[in-house]
């Protein structure tokens, strides 16, 4: 059954992105989606749909994982601004430049290079959860790349291109455990068992992470990427004259406290010590549900059951506070901050934050009213009734990228289409396990391109970049990719 709005249930993605795309308004295209989804729900009621919209926005904080996630955000400038103040980015880019004076000189370029690198290597490594990949991949690295004259379009990508892929390939996190508990309500014995096997098919996530590494190790940009990277080679300006980077100036050009000596461990200690809490309050948070379905199970076994059914909000909200009270502590016992410098950091920090935690709220808002409009199931409906087996993969690839596209999530997405792709490939005789891998691939790309995904708005924060600059530069990379997984789906297929 189709769903109740049909084909109006897709005019208010469409039109956020598209208005956002052309007038770069994120903020005013998304309020106009979720007051145009609001107005078709009230049957043209303009009154009612305004009324509506400034409801569903109070609504967001009714869920405890989009108001932790949001506090996130705006707690992450706090601990950005730390760690500049303290001298730990200073430091830590002396660091990296005798790392880098050991082999070639910087004209030859070799340092872009391994820079570029080892961004993507830190992207790949903290796979346990996708928002702290970026972020960490942003705060790190972009000082340098600054200093290298690498367009923070670059870095942006890069950060958002190894996040959800590595999330997905190494799923011993939160992604993992979301995609095992769907498989499972599918009849699936041995969900992980499943999932690994359908892995070698999920070609996305791999020829994302490849593309990157191509492009680093070729120096060929193409499209948009070109034209940012030869603008911060030519005139030094790290973004386009008339873009609105998503953290400020007063974010990004703070200075070490005077008199205080530059330490790169006043950056890596916080990162590192974020980083290894993710997991810990994962396993924390899961582990009830762990001794309760697994009570004659191993430790190791309720261990890693557990952190996939931890709450991943609460995961991160309580590992940046954590990081923040231990910055407080660290930076006052060197004498760098008071008690009193400390808390206005905080503050000063998240005040440099509103914009990502609003750009967020509209976010979550418009992801509501797709839900409320049904938008998901009904791109999926209209094509279930017209697949032959052997274009089943394909078909399921090109609907997932579409709803992820469309509702800004691959979470989401998982829900929507392993529900019926799963059915439709027992049903049609399909590879099945083919079939899970292009609807978790199709997800995570749509998102990666979706101008409001939330981890590409996250990705254009870290980066101190444009929003749709990034989604510009990102999209022809991500596309080529793509089109390459559905040509392997097409032909496997055909085969």
């Amino acid at each position: 059954m189709i769903a109740e709005y049909g084909i109006l249930s897709l005019v208010p993605p469409l039109v956020a992105i598209t208005l956002a795309i052309l007038t770069r308004q994120v903020f005013v295209s998304l309020i106009l989606g979720i007051w145009i989804g609001w107005l078709i729900l009230s049957n043209g009621n303009l009154l009612q749909s305004t009324f509506a919209t400034i409801q569903a926005l109070v609504d967001v904080f009714k869920d405890a994982g989009n108001t932790r996630t949001i506090m996130f955000a705006a707690l992450v400038g706090g601990l950005i601004l730390f760690i500049q103040k303290s001298g730990g980015v200073e430091g830590f880019i002396q660091r990296v430049n005798i790392f880098l004076k050991q082999y070639e000189q910087r004209q030859t370029g070799s340092n872009r290079i391994i820079v570029q690198l080892l961004a993507w290597l830190t992207g790949v490594l903290i796979f346990v959860e996708s928002s702290i990949s970026v972020l960490t991949v942003g705060a790190l690295y972009r000082p340098i790349f600054d200093e290298l004259k690498i367009s923070r379009e670059k870095l942006a990508y890069i950060a958002d291109s190894t996040s959800a892929p590595s999330s997905i390939i190494i799923p011993f996190n939160g992604w993992g455990a979301f995609i095992m508990g769907i498989l499972a309500t599918q009849g699936f014995a041995d969900p992980f068992n499943t999932m690994i096997q359908s892995l070698p098919y999920n070609f996305y996530p791999f020829l994302a992470l490849l593309m990157v590494l191509i492009i680093i190790f070729t120096k060929k940009d193409f499209g948009p990427m070109a034209k940012a990277e030869r603008r911060v080679m030519e005139t030094g300006k790290f973004i386009n004259d008339n873009a609105q980077p998503m953290v400020s100036d007063e974010l990004t050009n703070v200075s070490t406290k005077l008199g205080v000596k530059p330490k790169a461990f006043n950056m890596v200690l916080p990162i590192v010590l974020m980083v290894v809490l993710m997991p810990i309050m994962l396993a924390y948070t899961g582990w009830n549900s762990a001794t309760d379905n697994l009570s004659d199970a191993s430790f190791f076994s309720k261990i890693f059951y557990a952190i996939g059914q931890g709450s991943g909000s609460t995961s991160v909200l309580v590992s940046v506070i954590a990081s923040l009270l231990f910055c407080m502590a660290l930076y006052s016992i060197q004498g760098i901050l008071t008690l009193k410098e400390s808390v206005d950091v905080v503050l000063k920090g998240i005040s440099e934050m509103m914009p990502l935690a609003l750009l967020m709220l509209l976010a979550f808002a418009i992801g509501a009213v797709c839900k409320e409009l049904d938008t998901g199931n009904y791109v999926a409906e209209v094509t279930r009734n017209w697949l032959s087996p052997g274009l089943v993969p394909f078909i399921v690839f090109l609907v997932s990228c579409f709803i992820a596209f469309s509702t800004g999530t691959s979470w989401g997405t998982f829900a929507i289409m392993l529900a019926i792709a799963i059915p439709m490939a027992n049903t049609m005789d399909a590879n099945v396990y083919i079939t899970i891998a292009a609807a978790l691939g199709g997800g995570v790309f749509g998102d990666h391109c979706s101008p409001i995904s939330d981890t590409t708005i996250i990705a254009s924060m870290a980066s101190a970049t444009d929003h749709i600059d990034h989604v510009k530069t990102q999209s022809p990379y991500a596309i080529f990719a793509g089109a390459l997984t559905a040509l392997f789906y097409l032909i496997i297929g055909l085969i």
